[in-house]
């Protein structure tokens, strides 16, 4: 069985079209930086991801991108690991005609380091063991594994997938995140937590949550 992480690709630019951590969101027309639902700040943008990552259902994902947003104006005071408390945001584009969003001028907005990614095959059965392969057989710390995309999601805790909110349908599994390779540039999830994010593509619906 063949597990995709995201493996550390070097520094990119900020708005790279191109898998990511960090950086500015690429974004369609219109579009309005969300904001926490309980501070009323504007959340932090953490990552972009092709929303047709290994495990995506339907022919209509290759055409698009899923981007998380997190709130840290105020770490650990809005719900920012739930789902649906609205302390952040898995937005789904469509992938043509993205451009580089105003970013607000006040608030926590932006990681402190943008991070390329790699997609990298390793033949392992688990997230968990993939990650330990590709350090020894890489010769790299295994901070340098960013997460993982498609397959399942290695919970720390219970099954907490979420169900879209236009069809009811159980989302599927795009992308499992870890904090970071360094403290000084890392998400929070609460201390070596995991963010996971989630899309229904047809019905254009993402979410993500976060467990420690």
């Amino acid at each position: 069985m063949t597990t995709t992480l995201m493996t550390y690709a070097g520094p990119v630019d900020d708005r790279a079209p191109v898998t990511r951590t960090g950086g500015v969101p690429l974004v369609p027309a219109g579009f309005t930086w969300p904001q926490c639902a309980e501070c009323a700040g504007p959340m932090q943008f953490l990552a972009q991801v092709p929303a047709d990552a290994p495990g995506a259902q339907g022919a209509e994902a290759a055409e698009h991108v899923l981007s998380v947003f997190m709130c840290q104006n105020d770490p650990g005071l809005c719900d920012e690991w739930d789902p649906v408390a609205g302390g952040n945001r898995a937005l789904v584009f469509p992938r043509a005609g993205l451009a580089p969003a105003p970013v607000p001028e006040e608030g926590e907005t932006l990681l402190p380091e943008t991070c390329g990614v790699d997609r990298t095959a390793v033949d392992a059965v688990s997230y968990s063991e993939a990650r330990d392969r590709w350090a020894q057989a890489s010769g790299r710390p295994v901070r340098d594994v960013l997460g993982g995309l498609g397959g399942a999601p290695a919970w720390l805790q219970g099954d907490e997938t979420p169900v879209c909110p236009s069809c009811a349908r159980a989302m599927s599994f795009v992308a499992q995140f870890e904090e970071g390779r360094d403290e000084g540039t890392a998400m929070n999830f609460g201390g070596g937590g995991c963010g996971y994010a989630f899309a229904c593509v047809p019905c254009a619906e993402g979410a993500f949550l976060w467990q420690s």
